[in-house]
């Protein structure tokens, strides 16, 4: 499971275990710990966080699994990617043609564009070095499509060079460059 929702209840434990339960969570950012635990003790599963991290677990739990290193092979074609951004241990999960980047790579509603935020709340954004290195740990991986953190949040096509193009775009900003 990817980010799992808060809120667990019969049945959705039932829908979840109908099409196979759960091998694992992943999650992508502390905005999502809430319902962790709960899950993984549900489906009696491990939860891979990023140790950077760490700070922000507010109930440890024999369950969490914290990994170093920018990456981390899940199998079965799943590899989780530090990309940093909000958080330090930012994560994203690509799987196939797919990166699924919960907020780290914000999807906007212009799916030719994403977008990268320090604070969205406060709407404070990220710094250049950090785009950078949200890239730098995206290159080595291919993708199509990106799944976003929110209802009818996907690029459907081109998903690699719609990140390029919006760092750049991002860093002209940032610098008070023109905007084409």
């Amino acid at each position: 499971m990817w980010d799992c929702i808060t809120l667990l209840d019969d049945e959705t434990a039932e829908a979840v275990e109908q099409q196979g339960g759960l091998a694992a969570i992943a999650i992508s950012h502390p905005h999502y710990y809430s319902g962790m635990v709960e899950w993984a003790r549900r489906f009696d599963c491990p939860i891979h966080l990023h140790a950077a991290d760490r700070e922000w677990i507010m109930r440890p739990d024999d369950r969490i699994e914290l990994w170093d290193g920018e990456t981390k092979d899940l199998g079965g074609g799943l590899t989780l990617i530090r990309c940093g951004g909000h958080f330090a241990g930012g994560t994203v999960l690509h799987v196939g043609d797919a990166l699924l980047s919960g907020d780290i790579v914000q999807v906007i509603p212009d799916r030719e564009w994403v977008s990268f935020m320090y604070s969205y709340p406060n709407l404070i954004p990220l710094a250049e070095d950090a785009i950078y290195r949200i890239c730098d740990a995206l290159e080595p991986f291919s993708f199509d499509r990106i799944v976003g953190a929110w209802w009818d949040r996907l690029v459907p096509h081109d998903g690699k060079s719609v990140v390029t193009r919006s760092a750049e775009r991002y860093v002209r900003a940032l610098r008070g460059e023109p905007l084409d």
